[in-house]
């Protein structure tokens, strides 16, 4: 993973920059007369080159009048920027596109996720997920692969501790086995007990339903108890996209809604749980 700045660094970054140009009679040269700060400085915090400090985000709220809670997230974003998250002592084993992921997740208040042919991230067990990564990249070293499966199950410590799940899995990644029939079964019933879990919610997308309006299309969406816009999260083999056009975010919500009519009722799905894994046990 690359020093790039992190997300909540950005971020910051973003908003100071369309804060100036949304007043339109602040330039840079005005803000560089009001603070006595260099042109420099202006053009290395807007492209979030170098960090700024809580006084710094409080002298430019000043000047571009921005008070109460906007200036309040906007000073509670640049302490954040400041922290380093747990996921940074393992800045080796991640590639900068799901570094990012992560710390959005690490902030996020809810998640709702549809996977095609895998379990959500957030729910697998350690067995899964190592046989997972040795899969997309065969040639890994051993202690790469556990390090990256280690980062795995550390996300999901926030489950039910101030991160809300909503996981739509399509049947078809319940029946494609992943390492053998022993790590299946215990996945299963790993699905099927987290699927109790308060905050957790899973549904599984019948074959029975035949097409329906996410053919082809895994995504995860967050959403944030803060300022911050929900964010559509899409991967690919060589990288990802970040969807956070108000547009582009509610088309992926209406989706998902649809998906939830679709999919099996919770309960239901916990007994088609409860089935497949009997079947990988056998």
């Amino acid at each position: 993973m690359s020093n790039k700045p992190g997300v909540a660094r950005r971020r910051l970054a973003a908003k100071l920059r369309s804060l100036r140009e949304e007043r339109g009679d602040i330039s840079v040269e005005h803000v560089m007369r009001e603070l006595d700060w260099s042109r420099s400085k202006v053009s290395r915090i807007e492209t979030a080159m170098t960090s700024v400090s809580v006084p710094d985000v409080r002298a430019l709220c000043a000047i571009y009048e921005v008070d109460g809670e906007l200036a309040e997230f906007l000073v509670g974003l640049c302490k954040q920027a400041k922290k380093r998250g747990w996921w940074r002592s393992y800045d080796d084993a991640l590639t900068d596109y799901f570094g990012d992921y992560v710390e959005l997740e690490s902030e996020a208040a809810s998640v709702c996720t549809f996977q095609i042919d895998l379990i959500p991230g957030l729910l697998q067990t350690e067995d899964y997920a190592r046989s997972i990564i040795e899969s997309w990249a065969p040639d890994l070293p051993d202690d790469l692969v556990r390090r990256r499966t280690e980062v795995r199950v550390a996300r999901q410590q926030r489950l039910g501790d101030g991160l809300a799940l909503w996981a739509i899995v399509d049947e078809s990644a319940l029946h494609r086995r992943c390492g053998d029939g022993e790590v299946m079964s215990a996945q299963l019933e790993h699905l099927r007990e987290m699927s109790e879990r308060p905050g957790v919610t899973v549904q599984v997308l019948p074959f029975e339903i035949g097409t329906h309006v996410a053919m082809g299309t895994a995504f995860t969406m967050l959403d944030f108890a803060t300022l911050y816009d929900p964010v559509v999260y899409l991967d690919n083999l060589s990288g990802a996209s970040y969807l956070e056009e108000a547009a582009e975010v509610d088309r992926y919500r209406q989706v998902f809604e649809h998906l939830r009519a679709s999919a099996l009722d919770p309960r239901v799905s916990q007994r088609r749980l409860d089935e497949l894994r009997h079947r990988h046990a056998a």
